[in-house]
């Protein structure tokens, strides 16, 4: 089994910074994907990005702005947000994704709010 425990979260004026971040129990191997997603109001969940084997894939919404790191050492994996948008307000959830003998598995945490002001 896999825990994540989220934090980081806040109210932030356009134009600020943030960092999340995300500890994780259980057996985590660099191979398996840690990221983020993300959710505003009345929309879906969106990927806004992951990192496997030190690579980085980022949604073309936070490209340049956002940025995925992760301490293997630590189970850890942050996202820090600079630049922020009003747009960029939603519920942050931080993700970990496992092959399991069952198949592929995807595990949460319990989201963090972030909201950007105008």
């Amino acid at each position: 089994q896999v825990q994540l425990v989220e934090s980081g979260g806040g109210l932030v004026q356009a134009g600020g910074s943030l960092r999340l971040s995300c500890a994780a129990s259980g057996n985590i191997f660099s191979s398996n994907a840690m990221g983020w997603y993300r959710q505003a109001p009345g929309k879906q969940r969106e990927l806004v990005g992951f990192i496997t084997n030190g690579h980085t894939n980022y949604a073309d919404s936070v490209k340049g702005r956002f940025t995925i790191s992760r301490d293997n050492a630590k189970n850890t994996v942050y996202l820090q947000m600079n630049s922020l948008k009003p747009e960029d307000t939603a519920v942050y959830y931080c993700n970990v994704r496992r092959v399991e003998e069952v198949g592929i598995k995807d595990y949460w945490g319990q989201g963090t709010q972030v909201t950007v002001s105008s």
